[in-house]
């Protein structure tokens, strides 16, 4: 098989659970939200919006709100030197027409792509982050301000690793894929 710079950054890339506690360089995130911005949505919807909170106090009241009560579980990506707080927007007519004909909300496969674009380019800047689905969305829309019609869908934890994740098993290319048939 040919060698794939893209390849070996997707093989490297691991959920973080450990932060060293410098701080990130902006130039650093905006190359990662230049490379969410670029990525695909249906119909060109673009149904979200990144809000990255690396002012300290803001992220820790922000943190407290959104991984309280039974969602404390998460609460070791308060840790981290920025969230992100990825909020889903209404979107447009015709992705949400696609989505009752499909049974398919690509309202949230979009937000996955534009995530997935976040996360690698962090990881190909030395970066560490961790998705987080298990948090207090109502809270965290609270604490954002979210008006109605908006919803914090995934929070990304971002900053430099303090230790590297071992790799995970992954499925054999057989048992992952075929050619043709199913």
């Amino acid at each position: 098989m040919p060698s794939s710079r893209f390849l070996e950054l997707a093989a490297a890339r691991r959920s973080v659970r450990k932060y060293q506690s410098a701080p990130v360089e902006r130039e650093k995130l905006d190359l990662c939200l230049e490379a969410a911005r670029l990525a695909p949505s249906a119909c060109n919807a673009q149904p979200c919006r990144f809000v990255v909170l690396d002012d300290p106090a803001l992220k820790e009241k922000f943190c407290a709100a959104a991984f309280s009560g039974i969602y404390a579980a998460c609460k070791f990506a308060a840790a981290a030197p920025v969230m992100v707080a990825v909020i889903a927007d209404t979107g447009k007519l015709t992705a949400w027409l696609g989505n009752q004909v499909q049974g398919t909300n690509f309202r949230l496969v979009d937000i996955g792509i534009a995530a997935e674009h976040f996360v690698l380019a962090a990881a190909e800047q030395g970066l560490g982050t961790c998705w987080l689905g298990w948090f207090d969305a109502k809270a965290a829309a609270r604490a954002l301000g979210l008006g109605h019609g908006k919803k914090v869908e995934i929070l990304i934890s971002a900053g430099y690793p303090a230790e590297s994740p071992a790799a995970r098993p992954r499925k054999t290319k057989e048992e992952f894929c075929s050619y043709n048939k199913p």
